[in-house]
């Protein structure tokens, strides 16, 4: 599958990772193509998405800054998506679910006693993510002609445990699960779930000085002092390349390494 004249939502498309995909993904898409940005952060979202439409001026960019743990943020966002397939007449519709959070990586198991607490980090991290897709999904109905393509954002979180990170481990999972529901469920979707490796972004700062265990601690500190964290863009490549040779599984893991 050529990326073609596509719609792409792009969320937590501020910083980071998403960020990097925004900018991958304008490169790599067919002049007519609209690109959506979708964060929390405004100013930045701002300056991005001007950024790109004046780097490729044949795509139309958008951004919406919106807490997608929201009905608001979800309404706006899909609306802005629909908007953007009806003045550009899609073939394919890529959605990046990359917005997540890690959570209070302080806390061991037996410290989350919050109930509020979890329910918000579950409603962020998965909620969201589950009613946003389906609800572009919906928005954009299979017909011939028409490439669906859904992008779970995931983690070796997913599939392995780690200390401390109960919250993030659990919401990895979960989405996982769940977009591996979606590739069963809706034959004509594909649906990949990306682990992009261990990145020096905000997240590895916070696991270094923050987390509970002291071994995960170490860990993190001595891979960027040993230069062993995977660089976003060439991560952010190797995804856009799984998704242009389309050869895995529908639902499947795909993790950087596997691409190495």
């Amino acid at each position: 599958m050529g990326l073609g004249r596509a719609v792409c939502v792009v969320t937590g498309a501020s910083r980071g990772f998403g960020l990097a995909v925004c900018r991958e993904m304008a490169a790599r898409v067919s002049p007519g193509s609209a690109l959506l940005l979708v964060a929390r952060s405004e100013e930045t979202l701002r300056r991005e998405a001007e950024g790109l439409a004046e780097r490729c001026p044949g795509l139309g960019v958008r951004w919406v800054a919106a807490d997608l743990s929201t009905e608001d943020g979800l309404r706006r966002t899909v609306t802005a998506a629909e908007e953007m397939g009806e003045e550009r007449g899609a073939e394919t519709l890529i959605i990046i679910n990359n917005a997540g959070s890690l959570g209070d990586i302080s806390k061991e198991f037996c410290d989350l006693t919050d109930m509020g607490e979890v329910s918000r980090y579950l409603c962020l991290n998965v909620s969201s993510a589950l009613c946003l897709t389906s609800s572009l999904l919906r928005s954009f109905p299979g017909r011939p002609g028409l490439q669906r393509l859904v992008v779970n954002v995931s983690s070796l979180a997913a599939i392995k445990p780690f200390k401390s990170w109960t919250l993030y481990c659990a919401g990895k999972a979960a989405r996982e699960m769940m977009f591996r529901v979606l590739a069963e469920e809706e034959e004509d979707v594909r649906v990949l779930s990306y682990g992009p490796g261990p990145m020096d972004t905000e997240m590895h700062d916070l696991v270094s000085t923050r987390a509970a265990d002291a071994e995960l601690r170490l860990l993190y500190i001595n891979m960027k002092n040993e230069g062993k964290l995977v660089d976003i863009e060439e991560s952010t490549r190797k995804m856009l390349d799984v998704i242009q040779a389309d050869t895995f599984k529908s639902g499947d893991h795909v993790d950087f390494y596997d691409c190495v």
